[in-house]
């Protein structure tokens, strides 16, 4: 006869959002019993987030700091005749860190890996094999599901940690080296300095389509690394994936798609910065909400989550008309200058971009700097972005 395990709080998804609610829950919750329930064999996947320092509010650092692998004071970034260093500190997480972490800090029976999940509730998850875990309340952070009530575009990226003869000569890392020549969309290429002799390379295009040719995007990279004179000796793991890039739609109907009445979190509760498609300062701030709510019974926490992704999606519609400009108004070949003309503004400004806590004086002055595209057609685009 198949097992049901009982808990008070059962999360399901061992990606970075439902880990992160793990974590703050174990931190500041000791006394609920949890179940995160993911159907990988390990916690995070083979996996690399990076994140801003502004990202993070400073009270919220402390759900992360134990998972930090990689720092860096400065960050590079590089457009056809505009090169930058911003002076905003950035970060890397890794799956294999979030996985040690998680199986340090929660109990052996709360991390549930290799389990396929077939449906859950507000107060059941059902599992492969009849398996059932029963709870007082349930999360969904599997990831994207039905993102078909969205009007998006896409970011789609395939990484390689590639192991470079004599070192690569990288000090801080490149977030965006768009002097590349560009394919489908705007193309950048983000390089992570992992030691003096390693450096993830990243090939990232923001694309109509989620289509991904890993075959050539493995070749760009090998012609990127030998046009910085790298000498590859071995190449390691490899990341890929899709991110989408929100530019209207319908949010009410994304939750519906998403199952009735069950908590969300992550990229399934529409929670993604709209212009980056990065999910991880929302997990952050959802996690630490969550674990400072007294009441975590699964209508409550269903009314938590929409409510926090419904004020998330109202406030971010300047991000959506960022993404408009870029997919709608640009065209293909013309989307980098969308991107180089954020990258001309303020430093604080583009912090708060990628935080997506721009001001009404910063979404003014990118407004009245002159977008790369007429001005009517910005007007036009406004008036329908939801």
């Amino acid at each position: 006869m198949a097992a049901t395990h009982g808990c008070d709080i059962a999360i399901v998804g061992g990606g970075l959002s439902g880990s992160l609610i793990a974590l703050a829950l174990a931190a500041k919750r000791p006394d609920l019993s949890l179940r995160l329930i993911e159907a990988g064999e390990t916690i995070g996947g083979d996996r690399l987030w990076s994140f801003l320092d502004a990202d993070v509010a400073r009270a919220d650092r402390w759900l992360l700091t134990s998972l930090i692998v990689h720092a860096w004071p400065v960050y590079d970034v590089a457009f056809p005749g505009q090169a930058r260093a911003l002076r905003h500190p950035c970060y890397a997480i890794t799956g294999e860190r979030l996985d040690l972490v998680v199986r340090a800090q929660l109990s052996p029976d709360a991390v549930m890996t290799g389990r396929k999940v077939l449906g859950c509730s507000p107060h059941s998850v059902t599992l492969a094999g009849g398996e059932r875990i029963e709870a007082k309340g349930v999360i969904d952070a599997r990831g994207a599901g039905d993102l078909s009530a969205l009007d998006i575009g896409w970011r789609k990226f395939l990484a390689r940690e590639l192991e470079i003869a004599g070192g690569h000569g990288l000090d801080q890392p490149i977030l965006a080296d768009a002097t590349v020549t560009q394919h489908d969309g705007y193309r950048f290429v983000r390089c992570l300095p992992l030691s003096p002799t390693r450096v993830l390379v990243e090939d990232n295009y923001c694309s109509d389509n989620a289509a991904l040719n890993a075959g050539a995007l493995n070749r760009r990279i090998e012609v990127y690394a030998e046009s910085r004179g790298w000498q590859v000796s071995e190449a390691g793991r490899e990341e890929r994936g899709t991110l989408p890039l929100a530019i209207g739609g319908d949010f009410d109907a994304l939750w519906r798609a998403g199952g009735a009445r069950v908590a969300k979190a992550g990229t399934r509760a529409g929670l993604f910065h709209p212009s980056t498609g990065r999910s991880l300062p929302d997990a952050v701030r959802l996690a630490v909400l969550i674990a400072d709510t007294p009441d975590l019974s699964g209508d409550s926490l269903y009314a938590l989550t929409l409510d926090y992704a419904r004020a998330r999606w109202a406030e971010r519609r300047f991000y959506r008309l960022f993404n408009a400009l870029m997919f709608r108004a640009a065209g293909s070949e013309a989307r980098y200058r969308v991107a180089a003309w954020l990258y001309r503004q303020p430093a604080g400004l583009i912090s708060r971009f990628h935080a997506a806590r721009c001001t009404f004086s910063d979404r003014a002055r990118m407004l009245r700097g002159k977008p790369p595209v007429p001005f009517w057609r910005a007007v036009k685009l406004a008036r329908r972005i939801e």
